[in-house]
């Protein structure tokens, strides 16, 4: 199992956003892409944080009360991201994601956002992994 990839499972179209994005332009990039969340990108297209869905509820709760969204993607974004890469074992994506992390993550290399995996794909190739196991000849 150690040998089943993040680069195997991953999305390849990430949704890519700019730290002075309007906060409700970036929700409806999420919702039209159908994406858990983005990486948050420099000029440089260097990851410099994530924004998940999650990230957004929790302010547009709070500004639905006041009717007053004026966030941006910076103010609400992860900057102390966790990133896997296209070599990162799918077990150790599991690992993190039974814990009370994101469940959506980056995948990075040399700093440069190809996609992301997220719990959706990782059950998805452990799922496969234990039927294949299951009906390999004895």
């Amino acid at each position: 199992m150690d040998s089943i990839k993040v680069k195997d499972y991953m999305d390849r179209r990430p949704v890519l956003l700019r730290p002075e994005m309007n906060l409700a332009t970036a929700v409806d990039q999420l919702l039209d892409n159908h994406k858990l969340g983005a990486a948050v990108v420099n000029e440089n297209e260097h990851i410099i944080g994530f924004l998940t869905q999650q990230d957004c509820l929790d302010v547009m709760l709070k500004s639905s009360y006041h009717c007053d969204l004026t966030a941006t993607v910076a103010d609400c974004m992860l900057t102390d991201v966790v990133i896997m890469t296209p070599e990162t074992s799918i077990l150790e994506v599991a690992g993190q994601m039974t814990g009370m992390k994101p469940k959506v993550y980056p995948v990075v290399d040399n700093n440069c956002v190809l996609g992301t995996i997220n719990r959706t794909h990782v059950l998805k190739a452990i799922n496969l992994y234990m039927q294949q196991s299951y009906l390999a000849p004895v």
